[in-house]
């Protein structure tokens, strides 16, 4: 064998012993490289006759082609099999459901959710969002709301109250949302259409009660206003909220110091395996109070009661969220459990639309 053969057998081997690309690049350098072997054959040419160049011109040029094949072919199999390996390394099982992204994995608490719903649907029929300080007066609290003196809520063990300051008043954590309704009828004139959506503060605590819970309470001053156009205003507001086409409801009488007269209002369900359905079945539930507003009330808060009347209501936002969405424990509401808001919680798009449906 030549030596111009054996070096074309040695560094064909040398490509085919090669394991990777950098050891495949390190084969073809040591043979076409400026001072590779075949690099130097070439160079020796010039030194040559013609009849020689000729002939080993050819040689060398024939045994440069073959190695330049060969260094294709095995880069293409190296190249296959590297991206094989990484295929291998890298799978990703398809069946497997899509992750959220960061943006997506965030979840709105049913209670800020049903806020947005209970202030979209009163905004559609015309109603004006009002709210108020947590922290209230004893005269906005009770006395303007025609709570006589010595009743059971103006005392501690159902009220928080603060330190008495110097002149012996004393503020209060709001009992209830309407003294919100006193500060507007203070500061409008009618007619008044609002809501008035808030925290507010009883000294109670056990499975059915917090000391810190949610209400909604509405109100309508104007010279016509009636229970009719309560009524109405009610049962629109469960049609939508509990996203039925159809739903009864009964008034029956009770006792409000600031409505005269006062109704309890039940609605229309079936209870079934643990479930309620509203709007189908014989069942009655308790959801809301409301009344024709007080002539005290509308004198306090200087309206002429014979020229101007109203109604009002008021129910618990974490009640009714509660029967929409099957919560079972009000406390749950409060416990910032990631695991049960990621159960209960709403995405954060999801904005509660009346043209859209306000749950999904």
């Amino acid at each position: 064998m030549s030596d111009l053969a054996q070096l074309e057998s040695q560094i064909l081997a040398d490509i085919a012993a090669a394991a990777d690309e950098a050891a495949l690049e390190a084969v073809r350098v040591a043979a076409l490289g400026k001072k590779g072997s075949i690099s130097a054959l070439l160079a020796t040419l010039g030194k040559m006759s013609p009849d020689e160049r000729k002939t080993q011109g050819a040689a060398i040029n024939l045994t440069k082609d073959k190695v330049t094949q060969a260094l294709s072919a095995r880069r293409d199999v190296l190249k296959s099999a590297a991206l094989d390996a990484r295929l291998a390394s890298e799978t990703i099982d398809v069946t497997l459901p899509l992750r959220e992204t960061a943006a997506e994995q965030g979840r709105i608490h049913p209670l800020s959710q049903v806020f947005e719903e209970v202030n979209t649907i009163f905004a559609d029929m015309g109603f004006s969002i009002a709210e108020g300080p947590d922290i209230e007066t004893d005269d906005y609290n009770f006395t303007k709301l025609n709570f006589p003196e010595g009743h059971p809520a103006r005392e501690m063990h159902d009220t928080f109250f603060f330190n008495p300051k110097e002149d012996g008043s004393r503020m209060l954590l709001r009992t209830h949302t309407s003294p919100v309704q006193v500060r507007t009828m203070l500061s409008q004139k009618p007619p008044i259409r609002v809501v008035c959506p808030g925290r507010t503060y009883r000294i109670d605590s056990d499975a059915t009660h917090t000391p810190q819970f949610h209400q909604v309470e509405g109100l309508v001053i104007d010279k016509g206003s009636h229970l009719g156009h309560l009524k109405w205003i009610l049962h629109e507001f469960c049609k939508a909220f509990f996203e039925v086409d159809h739903i009864n409801m009964r008034f029956r009488p009770s006792f409000f110091p600031f409505t005269e007269p006062s109704l309890e209002v039940d609605i229309q369900c079936r209870r079934d395996k643990g479930e309620i359905r509203f709007g189908e079945g014989e069942d009655w539930l308790e959801i809301l109070g409301c009344g024709m507003v007080h002539p005290n009330v509308l004198r306090a808060c200087d309206i002429n009661p014979d020229v101007y009347q109203g109604f009002a209501w008021g129910m618990g936002i974490d009640r009714i969220a509660m029967l929409k969405y099957g919560i079972a424990d009000l406390r749950q509401l409060f416990e910032s459990d990631v695991r049960w808001l990621s159960h209960y919680g709403f995405k954060p798009l999801d904005i509660p639309t009346l043209a859209g449906g306000l749950s999904t």
